[in-house]
């Protein structure tokens, strides 16, 4: 338990640390070797879409917990890196998630609220985080409040207002952090991080954001990049298939990653 504690207390000092925290996510343990040995990584964290697509199963739970929880365990055996997890909005019983989550040697998680009422919420990442506190270690809770992705033609305002008053109620019960996932403006990064405090906003990385290192001047944690890794990955795939059948072949640019 020892060196699990010292990978989360790790995860833990990159999200606190004013340089940028960059994760891109992985899926499956050839994924999470070739992320691993990239130049500049300094932790894992796994997409819990992804990982369902390579099972066959859509996005959204339908996945078997065991199955995701035994996916994740193989990602953090491969790797001598910490590993946040991806763990939806806790198949139903999040603590008992979370624990089986520690169990494999994971030192982080996102959390979903999917909106539910912020008391509800608020009590779901309190419970987490005492779990966490009850196996030893600085579990890196990035809870996620589903604010923009759920806020259809609502006013920005309000819907800024919602994901601030849902992020300070989690950092309240002890999140370490909290993900707001969705196209941000700069003026409604700064108004996050004005509210949460420095290094504690968690964003995901999608066009149309501010830049890297304008995000890190302005005091976000980390940028992780959810499923897009691994679109990325199936679109060479699709265009190596393309070409093929167009009669070419492979690409000179192919590396022998395994």
């Amino acid at each position: 338990m020892s060196a699990l504690q010292d990978k989360a207390t790790h995860l833990l000092g990159l999200h606190r640390d004013p340089t940028l925290l960059t994760v891109v996510n992985v899926w499956d343990v050839i994924s999470a070797r070739v992320v691993a040995d990239g130049i500049g990584t300094t932790a894992l964290a796994t997409a819990s879409h992804s990982i369902a697509a390579s099972y066959g199963y859509e996005d959204g739970e339908h996945i078997p917990v065991d199955l995701m929880i035994e996916a994740c365990g193989r990602i953090a055996a491969a790797t001598d890196l910490p590993v946040s997890a991806d763990l939806e909005a806790g198949y139903g019983h999040p603590v008992e998630t979370v624990r089986k989550a520690i169990g494999v040697g994971i030192v982080g998680a996102n959390l979903e609220d999917q909106m539910r009422p912020l008391v509800d919420a608020a009590t779901m990442m309190e419970d987490v985080m005492a779990a966490a506190d009850d196996e030893g270690i600085d579990f890196v809770l990035n809870a996620r409040t589903d604010a923009f992705l759920r806020a259809g033609d609502r006013d920005r305002g309000a819907v800024l207002g919602d994901a601030i008053e849902r992020g300070k109620a989690f950092l309240d019960v002890g999140a370490p952090a909290v993900f707001v996932p969705g196209r941000l403006s700069e003026e409604e990064v700064v108004a996050l991080v004005d509210a949460f405090g420095p290094q504690r906003l968690t964003m995901i990385g999608v066009p149309g954001n501010p830049s890297l290192d304008r995000l890190e001047e302005l005091g976000v944690a980390r940028v992780s990049y959810g499923p897009m890794p691994q679109r990325v990955a199936l679109t060479a795939l699709q265009e190596l298939v393309e070409e093929v059948h167009r009669g070419g072949g492979v690409p000179d640019s192919m590396r022998p990653l395994n």
